[in-house]
């Protein structure tokens, strides 16, 4: 079983191509939920949505977001009766979106809802979120605390941040079978895909219990890489290490992980120095399936490497 630590877009491909060289049932992903918020009053899960469309492929190739083949008709009739359309929810999504809430209110669980929409539409590997608590990540700009999604798409990410803060984490409770996946002594690895590690992997390990659990499974934990030559592939991550006073590397990121890191996959152009775990070279751009496959058949070496 390999078990993957995973945010949305960047997260999501490395997942597809470890889909594609592992048997569904050897492959749980370990969403963040951190993203999560209340939009237009219903309940929005980004990285869960993300994950389970690209794996269902279902996924907007143009946006990186959304479903593919999609129409716009609700938010044109939600901006003409003056609503909030910062954040764009296609008709397609917009069920998803609908479902969710409805079935949250009526008290099932995030982990729950999101098993059944991935049957539903086709997700074979297990997507579990990090917690069926509500875990909010929050970012502290010059106006002061702003809601994740506010600053990234409200405000496209413009003003400077100056410390991120996951709320909910002390009540949170780690999701159950992933806790029981770390336990059974079947995890082969923990992967950490190349997401943004301020806001898309950190905010899994802030849910009490999950870091330890996964440093204690026994598992090598094999991270990847989100920067190359000094930039992030897509999204705020570069700019965001910048305004925190943290280095735009990818041996900045392997530091910020730590002793939880067994391996480490990342450009064979980049500087290693300072990475305490072993460092694995691969190209870890992915423009297409076969690149996406490729990295998550490094990555798998990386972890085997490591076992012996």
């Amino acid at each position: 079983m390999i078990l993957a630590l995973s945010g949305g877009i960047g997260g999501a491909k490395l997942a597809l191509g470890l889909s594609y060289v592992l048997p569904p049932e050897q492959l749980t992903i370990l969403a963040n939920t951190g993203d999560d918020f209340e939009h237009l009053g219903l309940a929005i899960s980004p990285d869960i949505d993300t994950l389970m469309y690209t794996l269902a492929g279902l996924d907007n190739p143009e946006t990186g977001w959304g479903r593919r083949d999609e129409s716009w008709a609700f938010m044109e009739a939600v901006e003409a009766l003056g609503g909030a359309t910062w954040f764009r929810l296609g008709d397609r999504d917009l069920a998803t979106h609908v479902e969710r809430t409805r079935r949250l209110r009526a008290g099932e669980t995030l982990s729950a809802i999101t098993a059944e929409f991935c049957h539903r539409l086709g997700a074979r590997p297990r997507i579990l979120p990090m917690s069926d608590d509500p875990v909010r990540t929050r970012v502290l700009t010059i106006q002061g605390w702003v809601d994740f999604q506010d600053w990234f798409v409200g405000q496209q990410a413009r003003p400077a941040i100056r410390a991120v803060q996951f709320q909910g984490t002390k009540e949170a409770r780690p999701q159950p079978e992933a806790m029981a996946l770390l336990a059974s002594g079947t995890v082969r690895a923990v992967v950490i895909c190349p997401s943004n590690p301020l806001i898309s992997i950190e905010p899994i390990l802030a849910v009490p219990g999950l870091r330890q659990a996964i440093r204690e499974c026994g598992a090598p934990v094999i991270a990847v890489s989100p920067i190359i030559g000094g930039q992030a592939v897509k999204g705020p991550t570069a700019k965001m290490l910048a305004e925190l006073g943290e280095p735009v590397s990818a041996a900045g990121v392997a530091r910020r992980y730590g002793e939880l890191l067994t391996g480490y996959v990342m450009e064979p152009e980049d500087d290693a120095t300072g990475i305490t775990a072993r460092v694995f070279r691969a190209p870890t751009l992915m423009r297409g399936l076969p690149e996406k496959i490729a990295l998550a058949k490094a990555v798998l070496a990386a972890a085997e490497a490591c076992r012996a």
